[in-house]
């Protein structure tokens, strides 16, 4: 007999169609809508990994294939549990998100330029101008205390002056080094997969927030479309009254159900056109407003003058910004002597004046805590938030699609594969309570 024959032979007023009828659909739609649902929160939960320890697993793990070892459901300590896929990729997330679009963007110079460093100038120096003076006193009191101590207060005073005086010109000279040197003092890359990697919430809810609709979207669709795909498999289970349909077609369901759950979201990339319908990937369709909730959660949580801040200072290439300000403080503590600085010199002599010199670089690091000020940030976020959303808005679409993408594209098999052994569980629990 033909599908459409065994269709048109179904007694619809029959018991057991009738509940089949109520009771499959209900069944694929609520494990489908469980399956999409728990498909999202093991995208971002737990942040590290909670598993139990499995005899043997310590001893197998090294042997087992590099795709089965970055499986998050396994840890390299012989446990077995679960981490979630965004905080397990942080690194790699990270790495695509710099690749893809911050390096599409702009570079840490043009970041840098949209801070403002003439106003981070005038920042710092307002920050610097309240407690210049004990630093002065510091550095003296440590390198040559006789020689500070024997010095009139009038000379003292006179010597706060001129730093106080040429501190603007200092402030500015070292802002503008470091724009000009930013490149080779900044990895950009780095910095911004070491800032994901201390805090991995941060990815999960930028992730969260410019993916928002679509993972709304992927929740529901599973209740959607399992409950019509639930009616097709009641026709199937009455042409096929076997007992391992059920979990067979529970399987399809579910894992078709997460497979055009996530391909809806994605493809296609570009619209395209099928008779009088458009087609596009929900992601895609929302660029402009992805692009206005990624430059925000940018410019106020990774790239911001606080993180560049603590990457010159503290950071991996800080070396070079330490040898930078050494050679831009040196000519200027000179000038801040003035006619004194050739008898200062003799008088204390030349290797500890240059030690005296060389102190005001490492000193001048106890200023970092302006790069903190949240009310200043915010202000020079705006900038920064503009400027990325400007950029990305002019991103072609399959670009900024990688925002996104990447979260699960390596281990999206796994929500496939979930869903189809929740689908097998449900037809078994479906055939344990109404039989076949």
């Amino acid at each position: 007999m033909s599908a459409v024959a065994v269709v048109m032979a179904v007694d619809v007023t029959d018991r057991d169609f009738l509940v089949h009828l109520f009771t499959i659909p209900l069944f694929t739609g609520v494990i489908g809508y469980i399956t999409n649902w728990s498909g999202v929160v093991m995208l971002f939960q737990p942040l590290t990994f909670h598993g139990v320890r499995l005899p043997g697993l310590r001893l197998a793990y090294p042997l087992l294939p590099r795709r089965v070892q970055v499986i998050p459901a396994i840890s390299d300590d012989g446990r077995f549990g679960w981490q979630g896929i965004v905080p397990s990729r942080v690194d790699k997330m990270a790495s695509i998100s710099v690749d893809k679009a911050l390096a599409k963007v702009g570079s840490i110079a043009d970041f840098y330029h949209q801070l403002e460093p003439d106003k981070v100038a005038d920042h710092l120096v307002a920050t610097a101008s309240a407690e210049i003076d004990d630093v002065v006193d510091q550095i003296m009191e440590r390198e040559h205390p006789q020689l500070w101590r024997d010095l009139p207060p009038g000379a003292k005073e006179a010597l706060h002056a001129r730093v106080h005086k040429e501190l603007p010109t200092i402030v500015r000279r070292i802002t503008d080094q470091i724009g000009e040197h930013i490149d080779q003092l900044i990895d950009a890359k780095l910095m911004v997969i070491r800032y994901f990697q201390a805090h991995p919430e941060k990815m999960n809810d930028m992730l969260r927030e410019v993916g928002r609709r679509e993972l709304r979207f992927m929740q529901n669709f599973g209740f959607y479309l399992g409950v019509p795909l639930g009616i097709v498999l009641v026709f199937v289970v009455e042409a096929f009254p076997y007992w391992w349909v059920l979990p067979v077609g529970g399987v399809i369901i579910g894992y078709v159900v997460n497979y055009l759950g996530i391909t809806m979201i994605f493809e296609p990339v570009e619209p395209r056109g099928i008779g009088p319908f458009t087609f596009q990937g929900l992601f895609m369709k929302r660029q402009p407003e992805v692009s206005d909730v990624s430059a925000r959660m940018i410019a106020d949580d990774v790239i911001n003058l606080e993180n560049v801040g603590n990457e010159l200072l503290y950071g991996p290439r800080c070396d070079r910004t330490y040898q930078m300000l050494e050679s831009t403080l040196r000519p200027a503590v000179d000038k801040a002597l003035g006619p004194a600085q050739g008898a200062v010199r003799v008088a204390i002599g030349t290797r500890r004046y240059d030690r005296i010199r060389d102190s005001v670089a490492s000193e001048a690091t106890d200023f970092a805590a302006a790069f903190s000020d949240e009310a200043f940030n915010r202000q020079q976020a705006e900038r920064v938030r503009d400027f990325v959303a400007t950029q990305m808005w002019r991103l072609p679409p399959a670009e900024v699609s990688e925002l996104l993408r990447s979260a699960i594209n390596q281990d999206e098999w796994l929500l496939f594969v979930r869903g189809a052994v929740l689908g097998f569980g449900a037809g078994l629990l479906h055939l344990a309570i109404f039989g076949v």
